[in-house]
């Protein structure tokens, strides 16, 4: 069943972005709706990092059209970047959490850049963030401290404590053991419901996309060659998804 175009959040149409002679992507074309956990699979280097920063405006495809909370990121001034990238969370790879500040002042960073909460509201939203997360006694430690699941989890928290529309999450699993990456799948999947979160998510990890994603896309040679929920695409019979969907059988 075709979705109104008014609950389109984002809206990616024949994306091109090259660097140099490398054609990392030659014509996607996606649309995510409110409310929806999207999952862009893909090998390593594929292009997947490239789409979520294309989205953000932090690289700009040579072609296309990408259209967020309906507006055209491709040709927007840095301001009115800045202003649409507060209502966007980013959960980056190594969770990129500042080394230099405590768990606190990560978490504290992005609600006194965007917002005008007040000292009081801002420790409130911090400890708030921390219980989301299982992670109140490490409030006061420095990153060094933390292991690869703790990151991980407190950069989901930094990434959510705005409240955005709509999180990105690049590689939210990698580096992680399989019982840990299962408990960050599944945090994932509880904030996004209980927040009313929507997402795009890139991934090599299938265990993740199975908990998480309403809607999977594989990317090869530069587009999308197939998409569908997680059992659709189980039963497909293309080479391509097949190579993915084998380690599951």
């Amino acid at each position: 069943m075709n979705q109104p175009q008014d609950n389109v959040l984002i809206d990616v149409i024949d994306v091109w972005k090259s660097f140099d002679d490398l054609h990392v992507l030659t014509g996607v074309s996606m649309q995510v709706h409110k409310g929806s956990s999207d999952v862009i699979l893909g090998r390593s280097g594929i292009g997947k990092s490239v789409l979520l920063k294309s989205i953000v405006g932090l690289l700009v495809p040579e072609r296309g059209s990408i259209e967020v909370m309906g507006k055209q990121v491709m040709g927007m001034k840095p301001g009115e970047l800045n202003d649409l990238r507060k209502h966007i969370g980013y959960v980056f790879q190594y969770a990129a959490l500042y080394d230099s500040l405590s768990v606190r002042e990560n978490l504290e960073f992005p609600l006194r850049k965007h917002t005008d909460a007040d000292d009081e509201e801002i420790g409130e939203r911090v400890m708030e963030q921390l219980r989301l997360v299982g992670l109140e006694e490490v409030v006061d430690r420095m990153p060094a401290q933390l292991s690869g699941g703790m990151k991980k989890r407190i950069g989901l928290a930094r990434a959510i404590i705005t409240r955005p529309d709509l999180v990105l999450y690049d590689e939210p699993t990698a580096g992680l053991d399989p019982i840990t990456a299962r408990e960050i799948s599944e945090l994932i999947l509880n904030l996004e419901e209980q927040f009313g979160i929507t997402s795009i998510t890139v991934t090599h990890d299938l265990e993740c996309a199975r908990v998480i994603a309403n809607r999977i896309y594989i990317l090869e040679t530069g587009a999308f060659q197939v998409q569908g929920t997680f059992e659709e695409l189980k039963r497909a019979s293309d080479p391509t998804t097949k190579a993915f969907f084998q380690v599951m059988a």
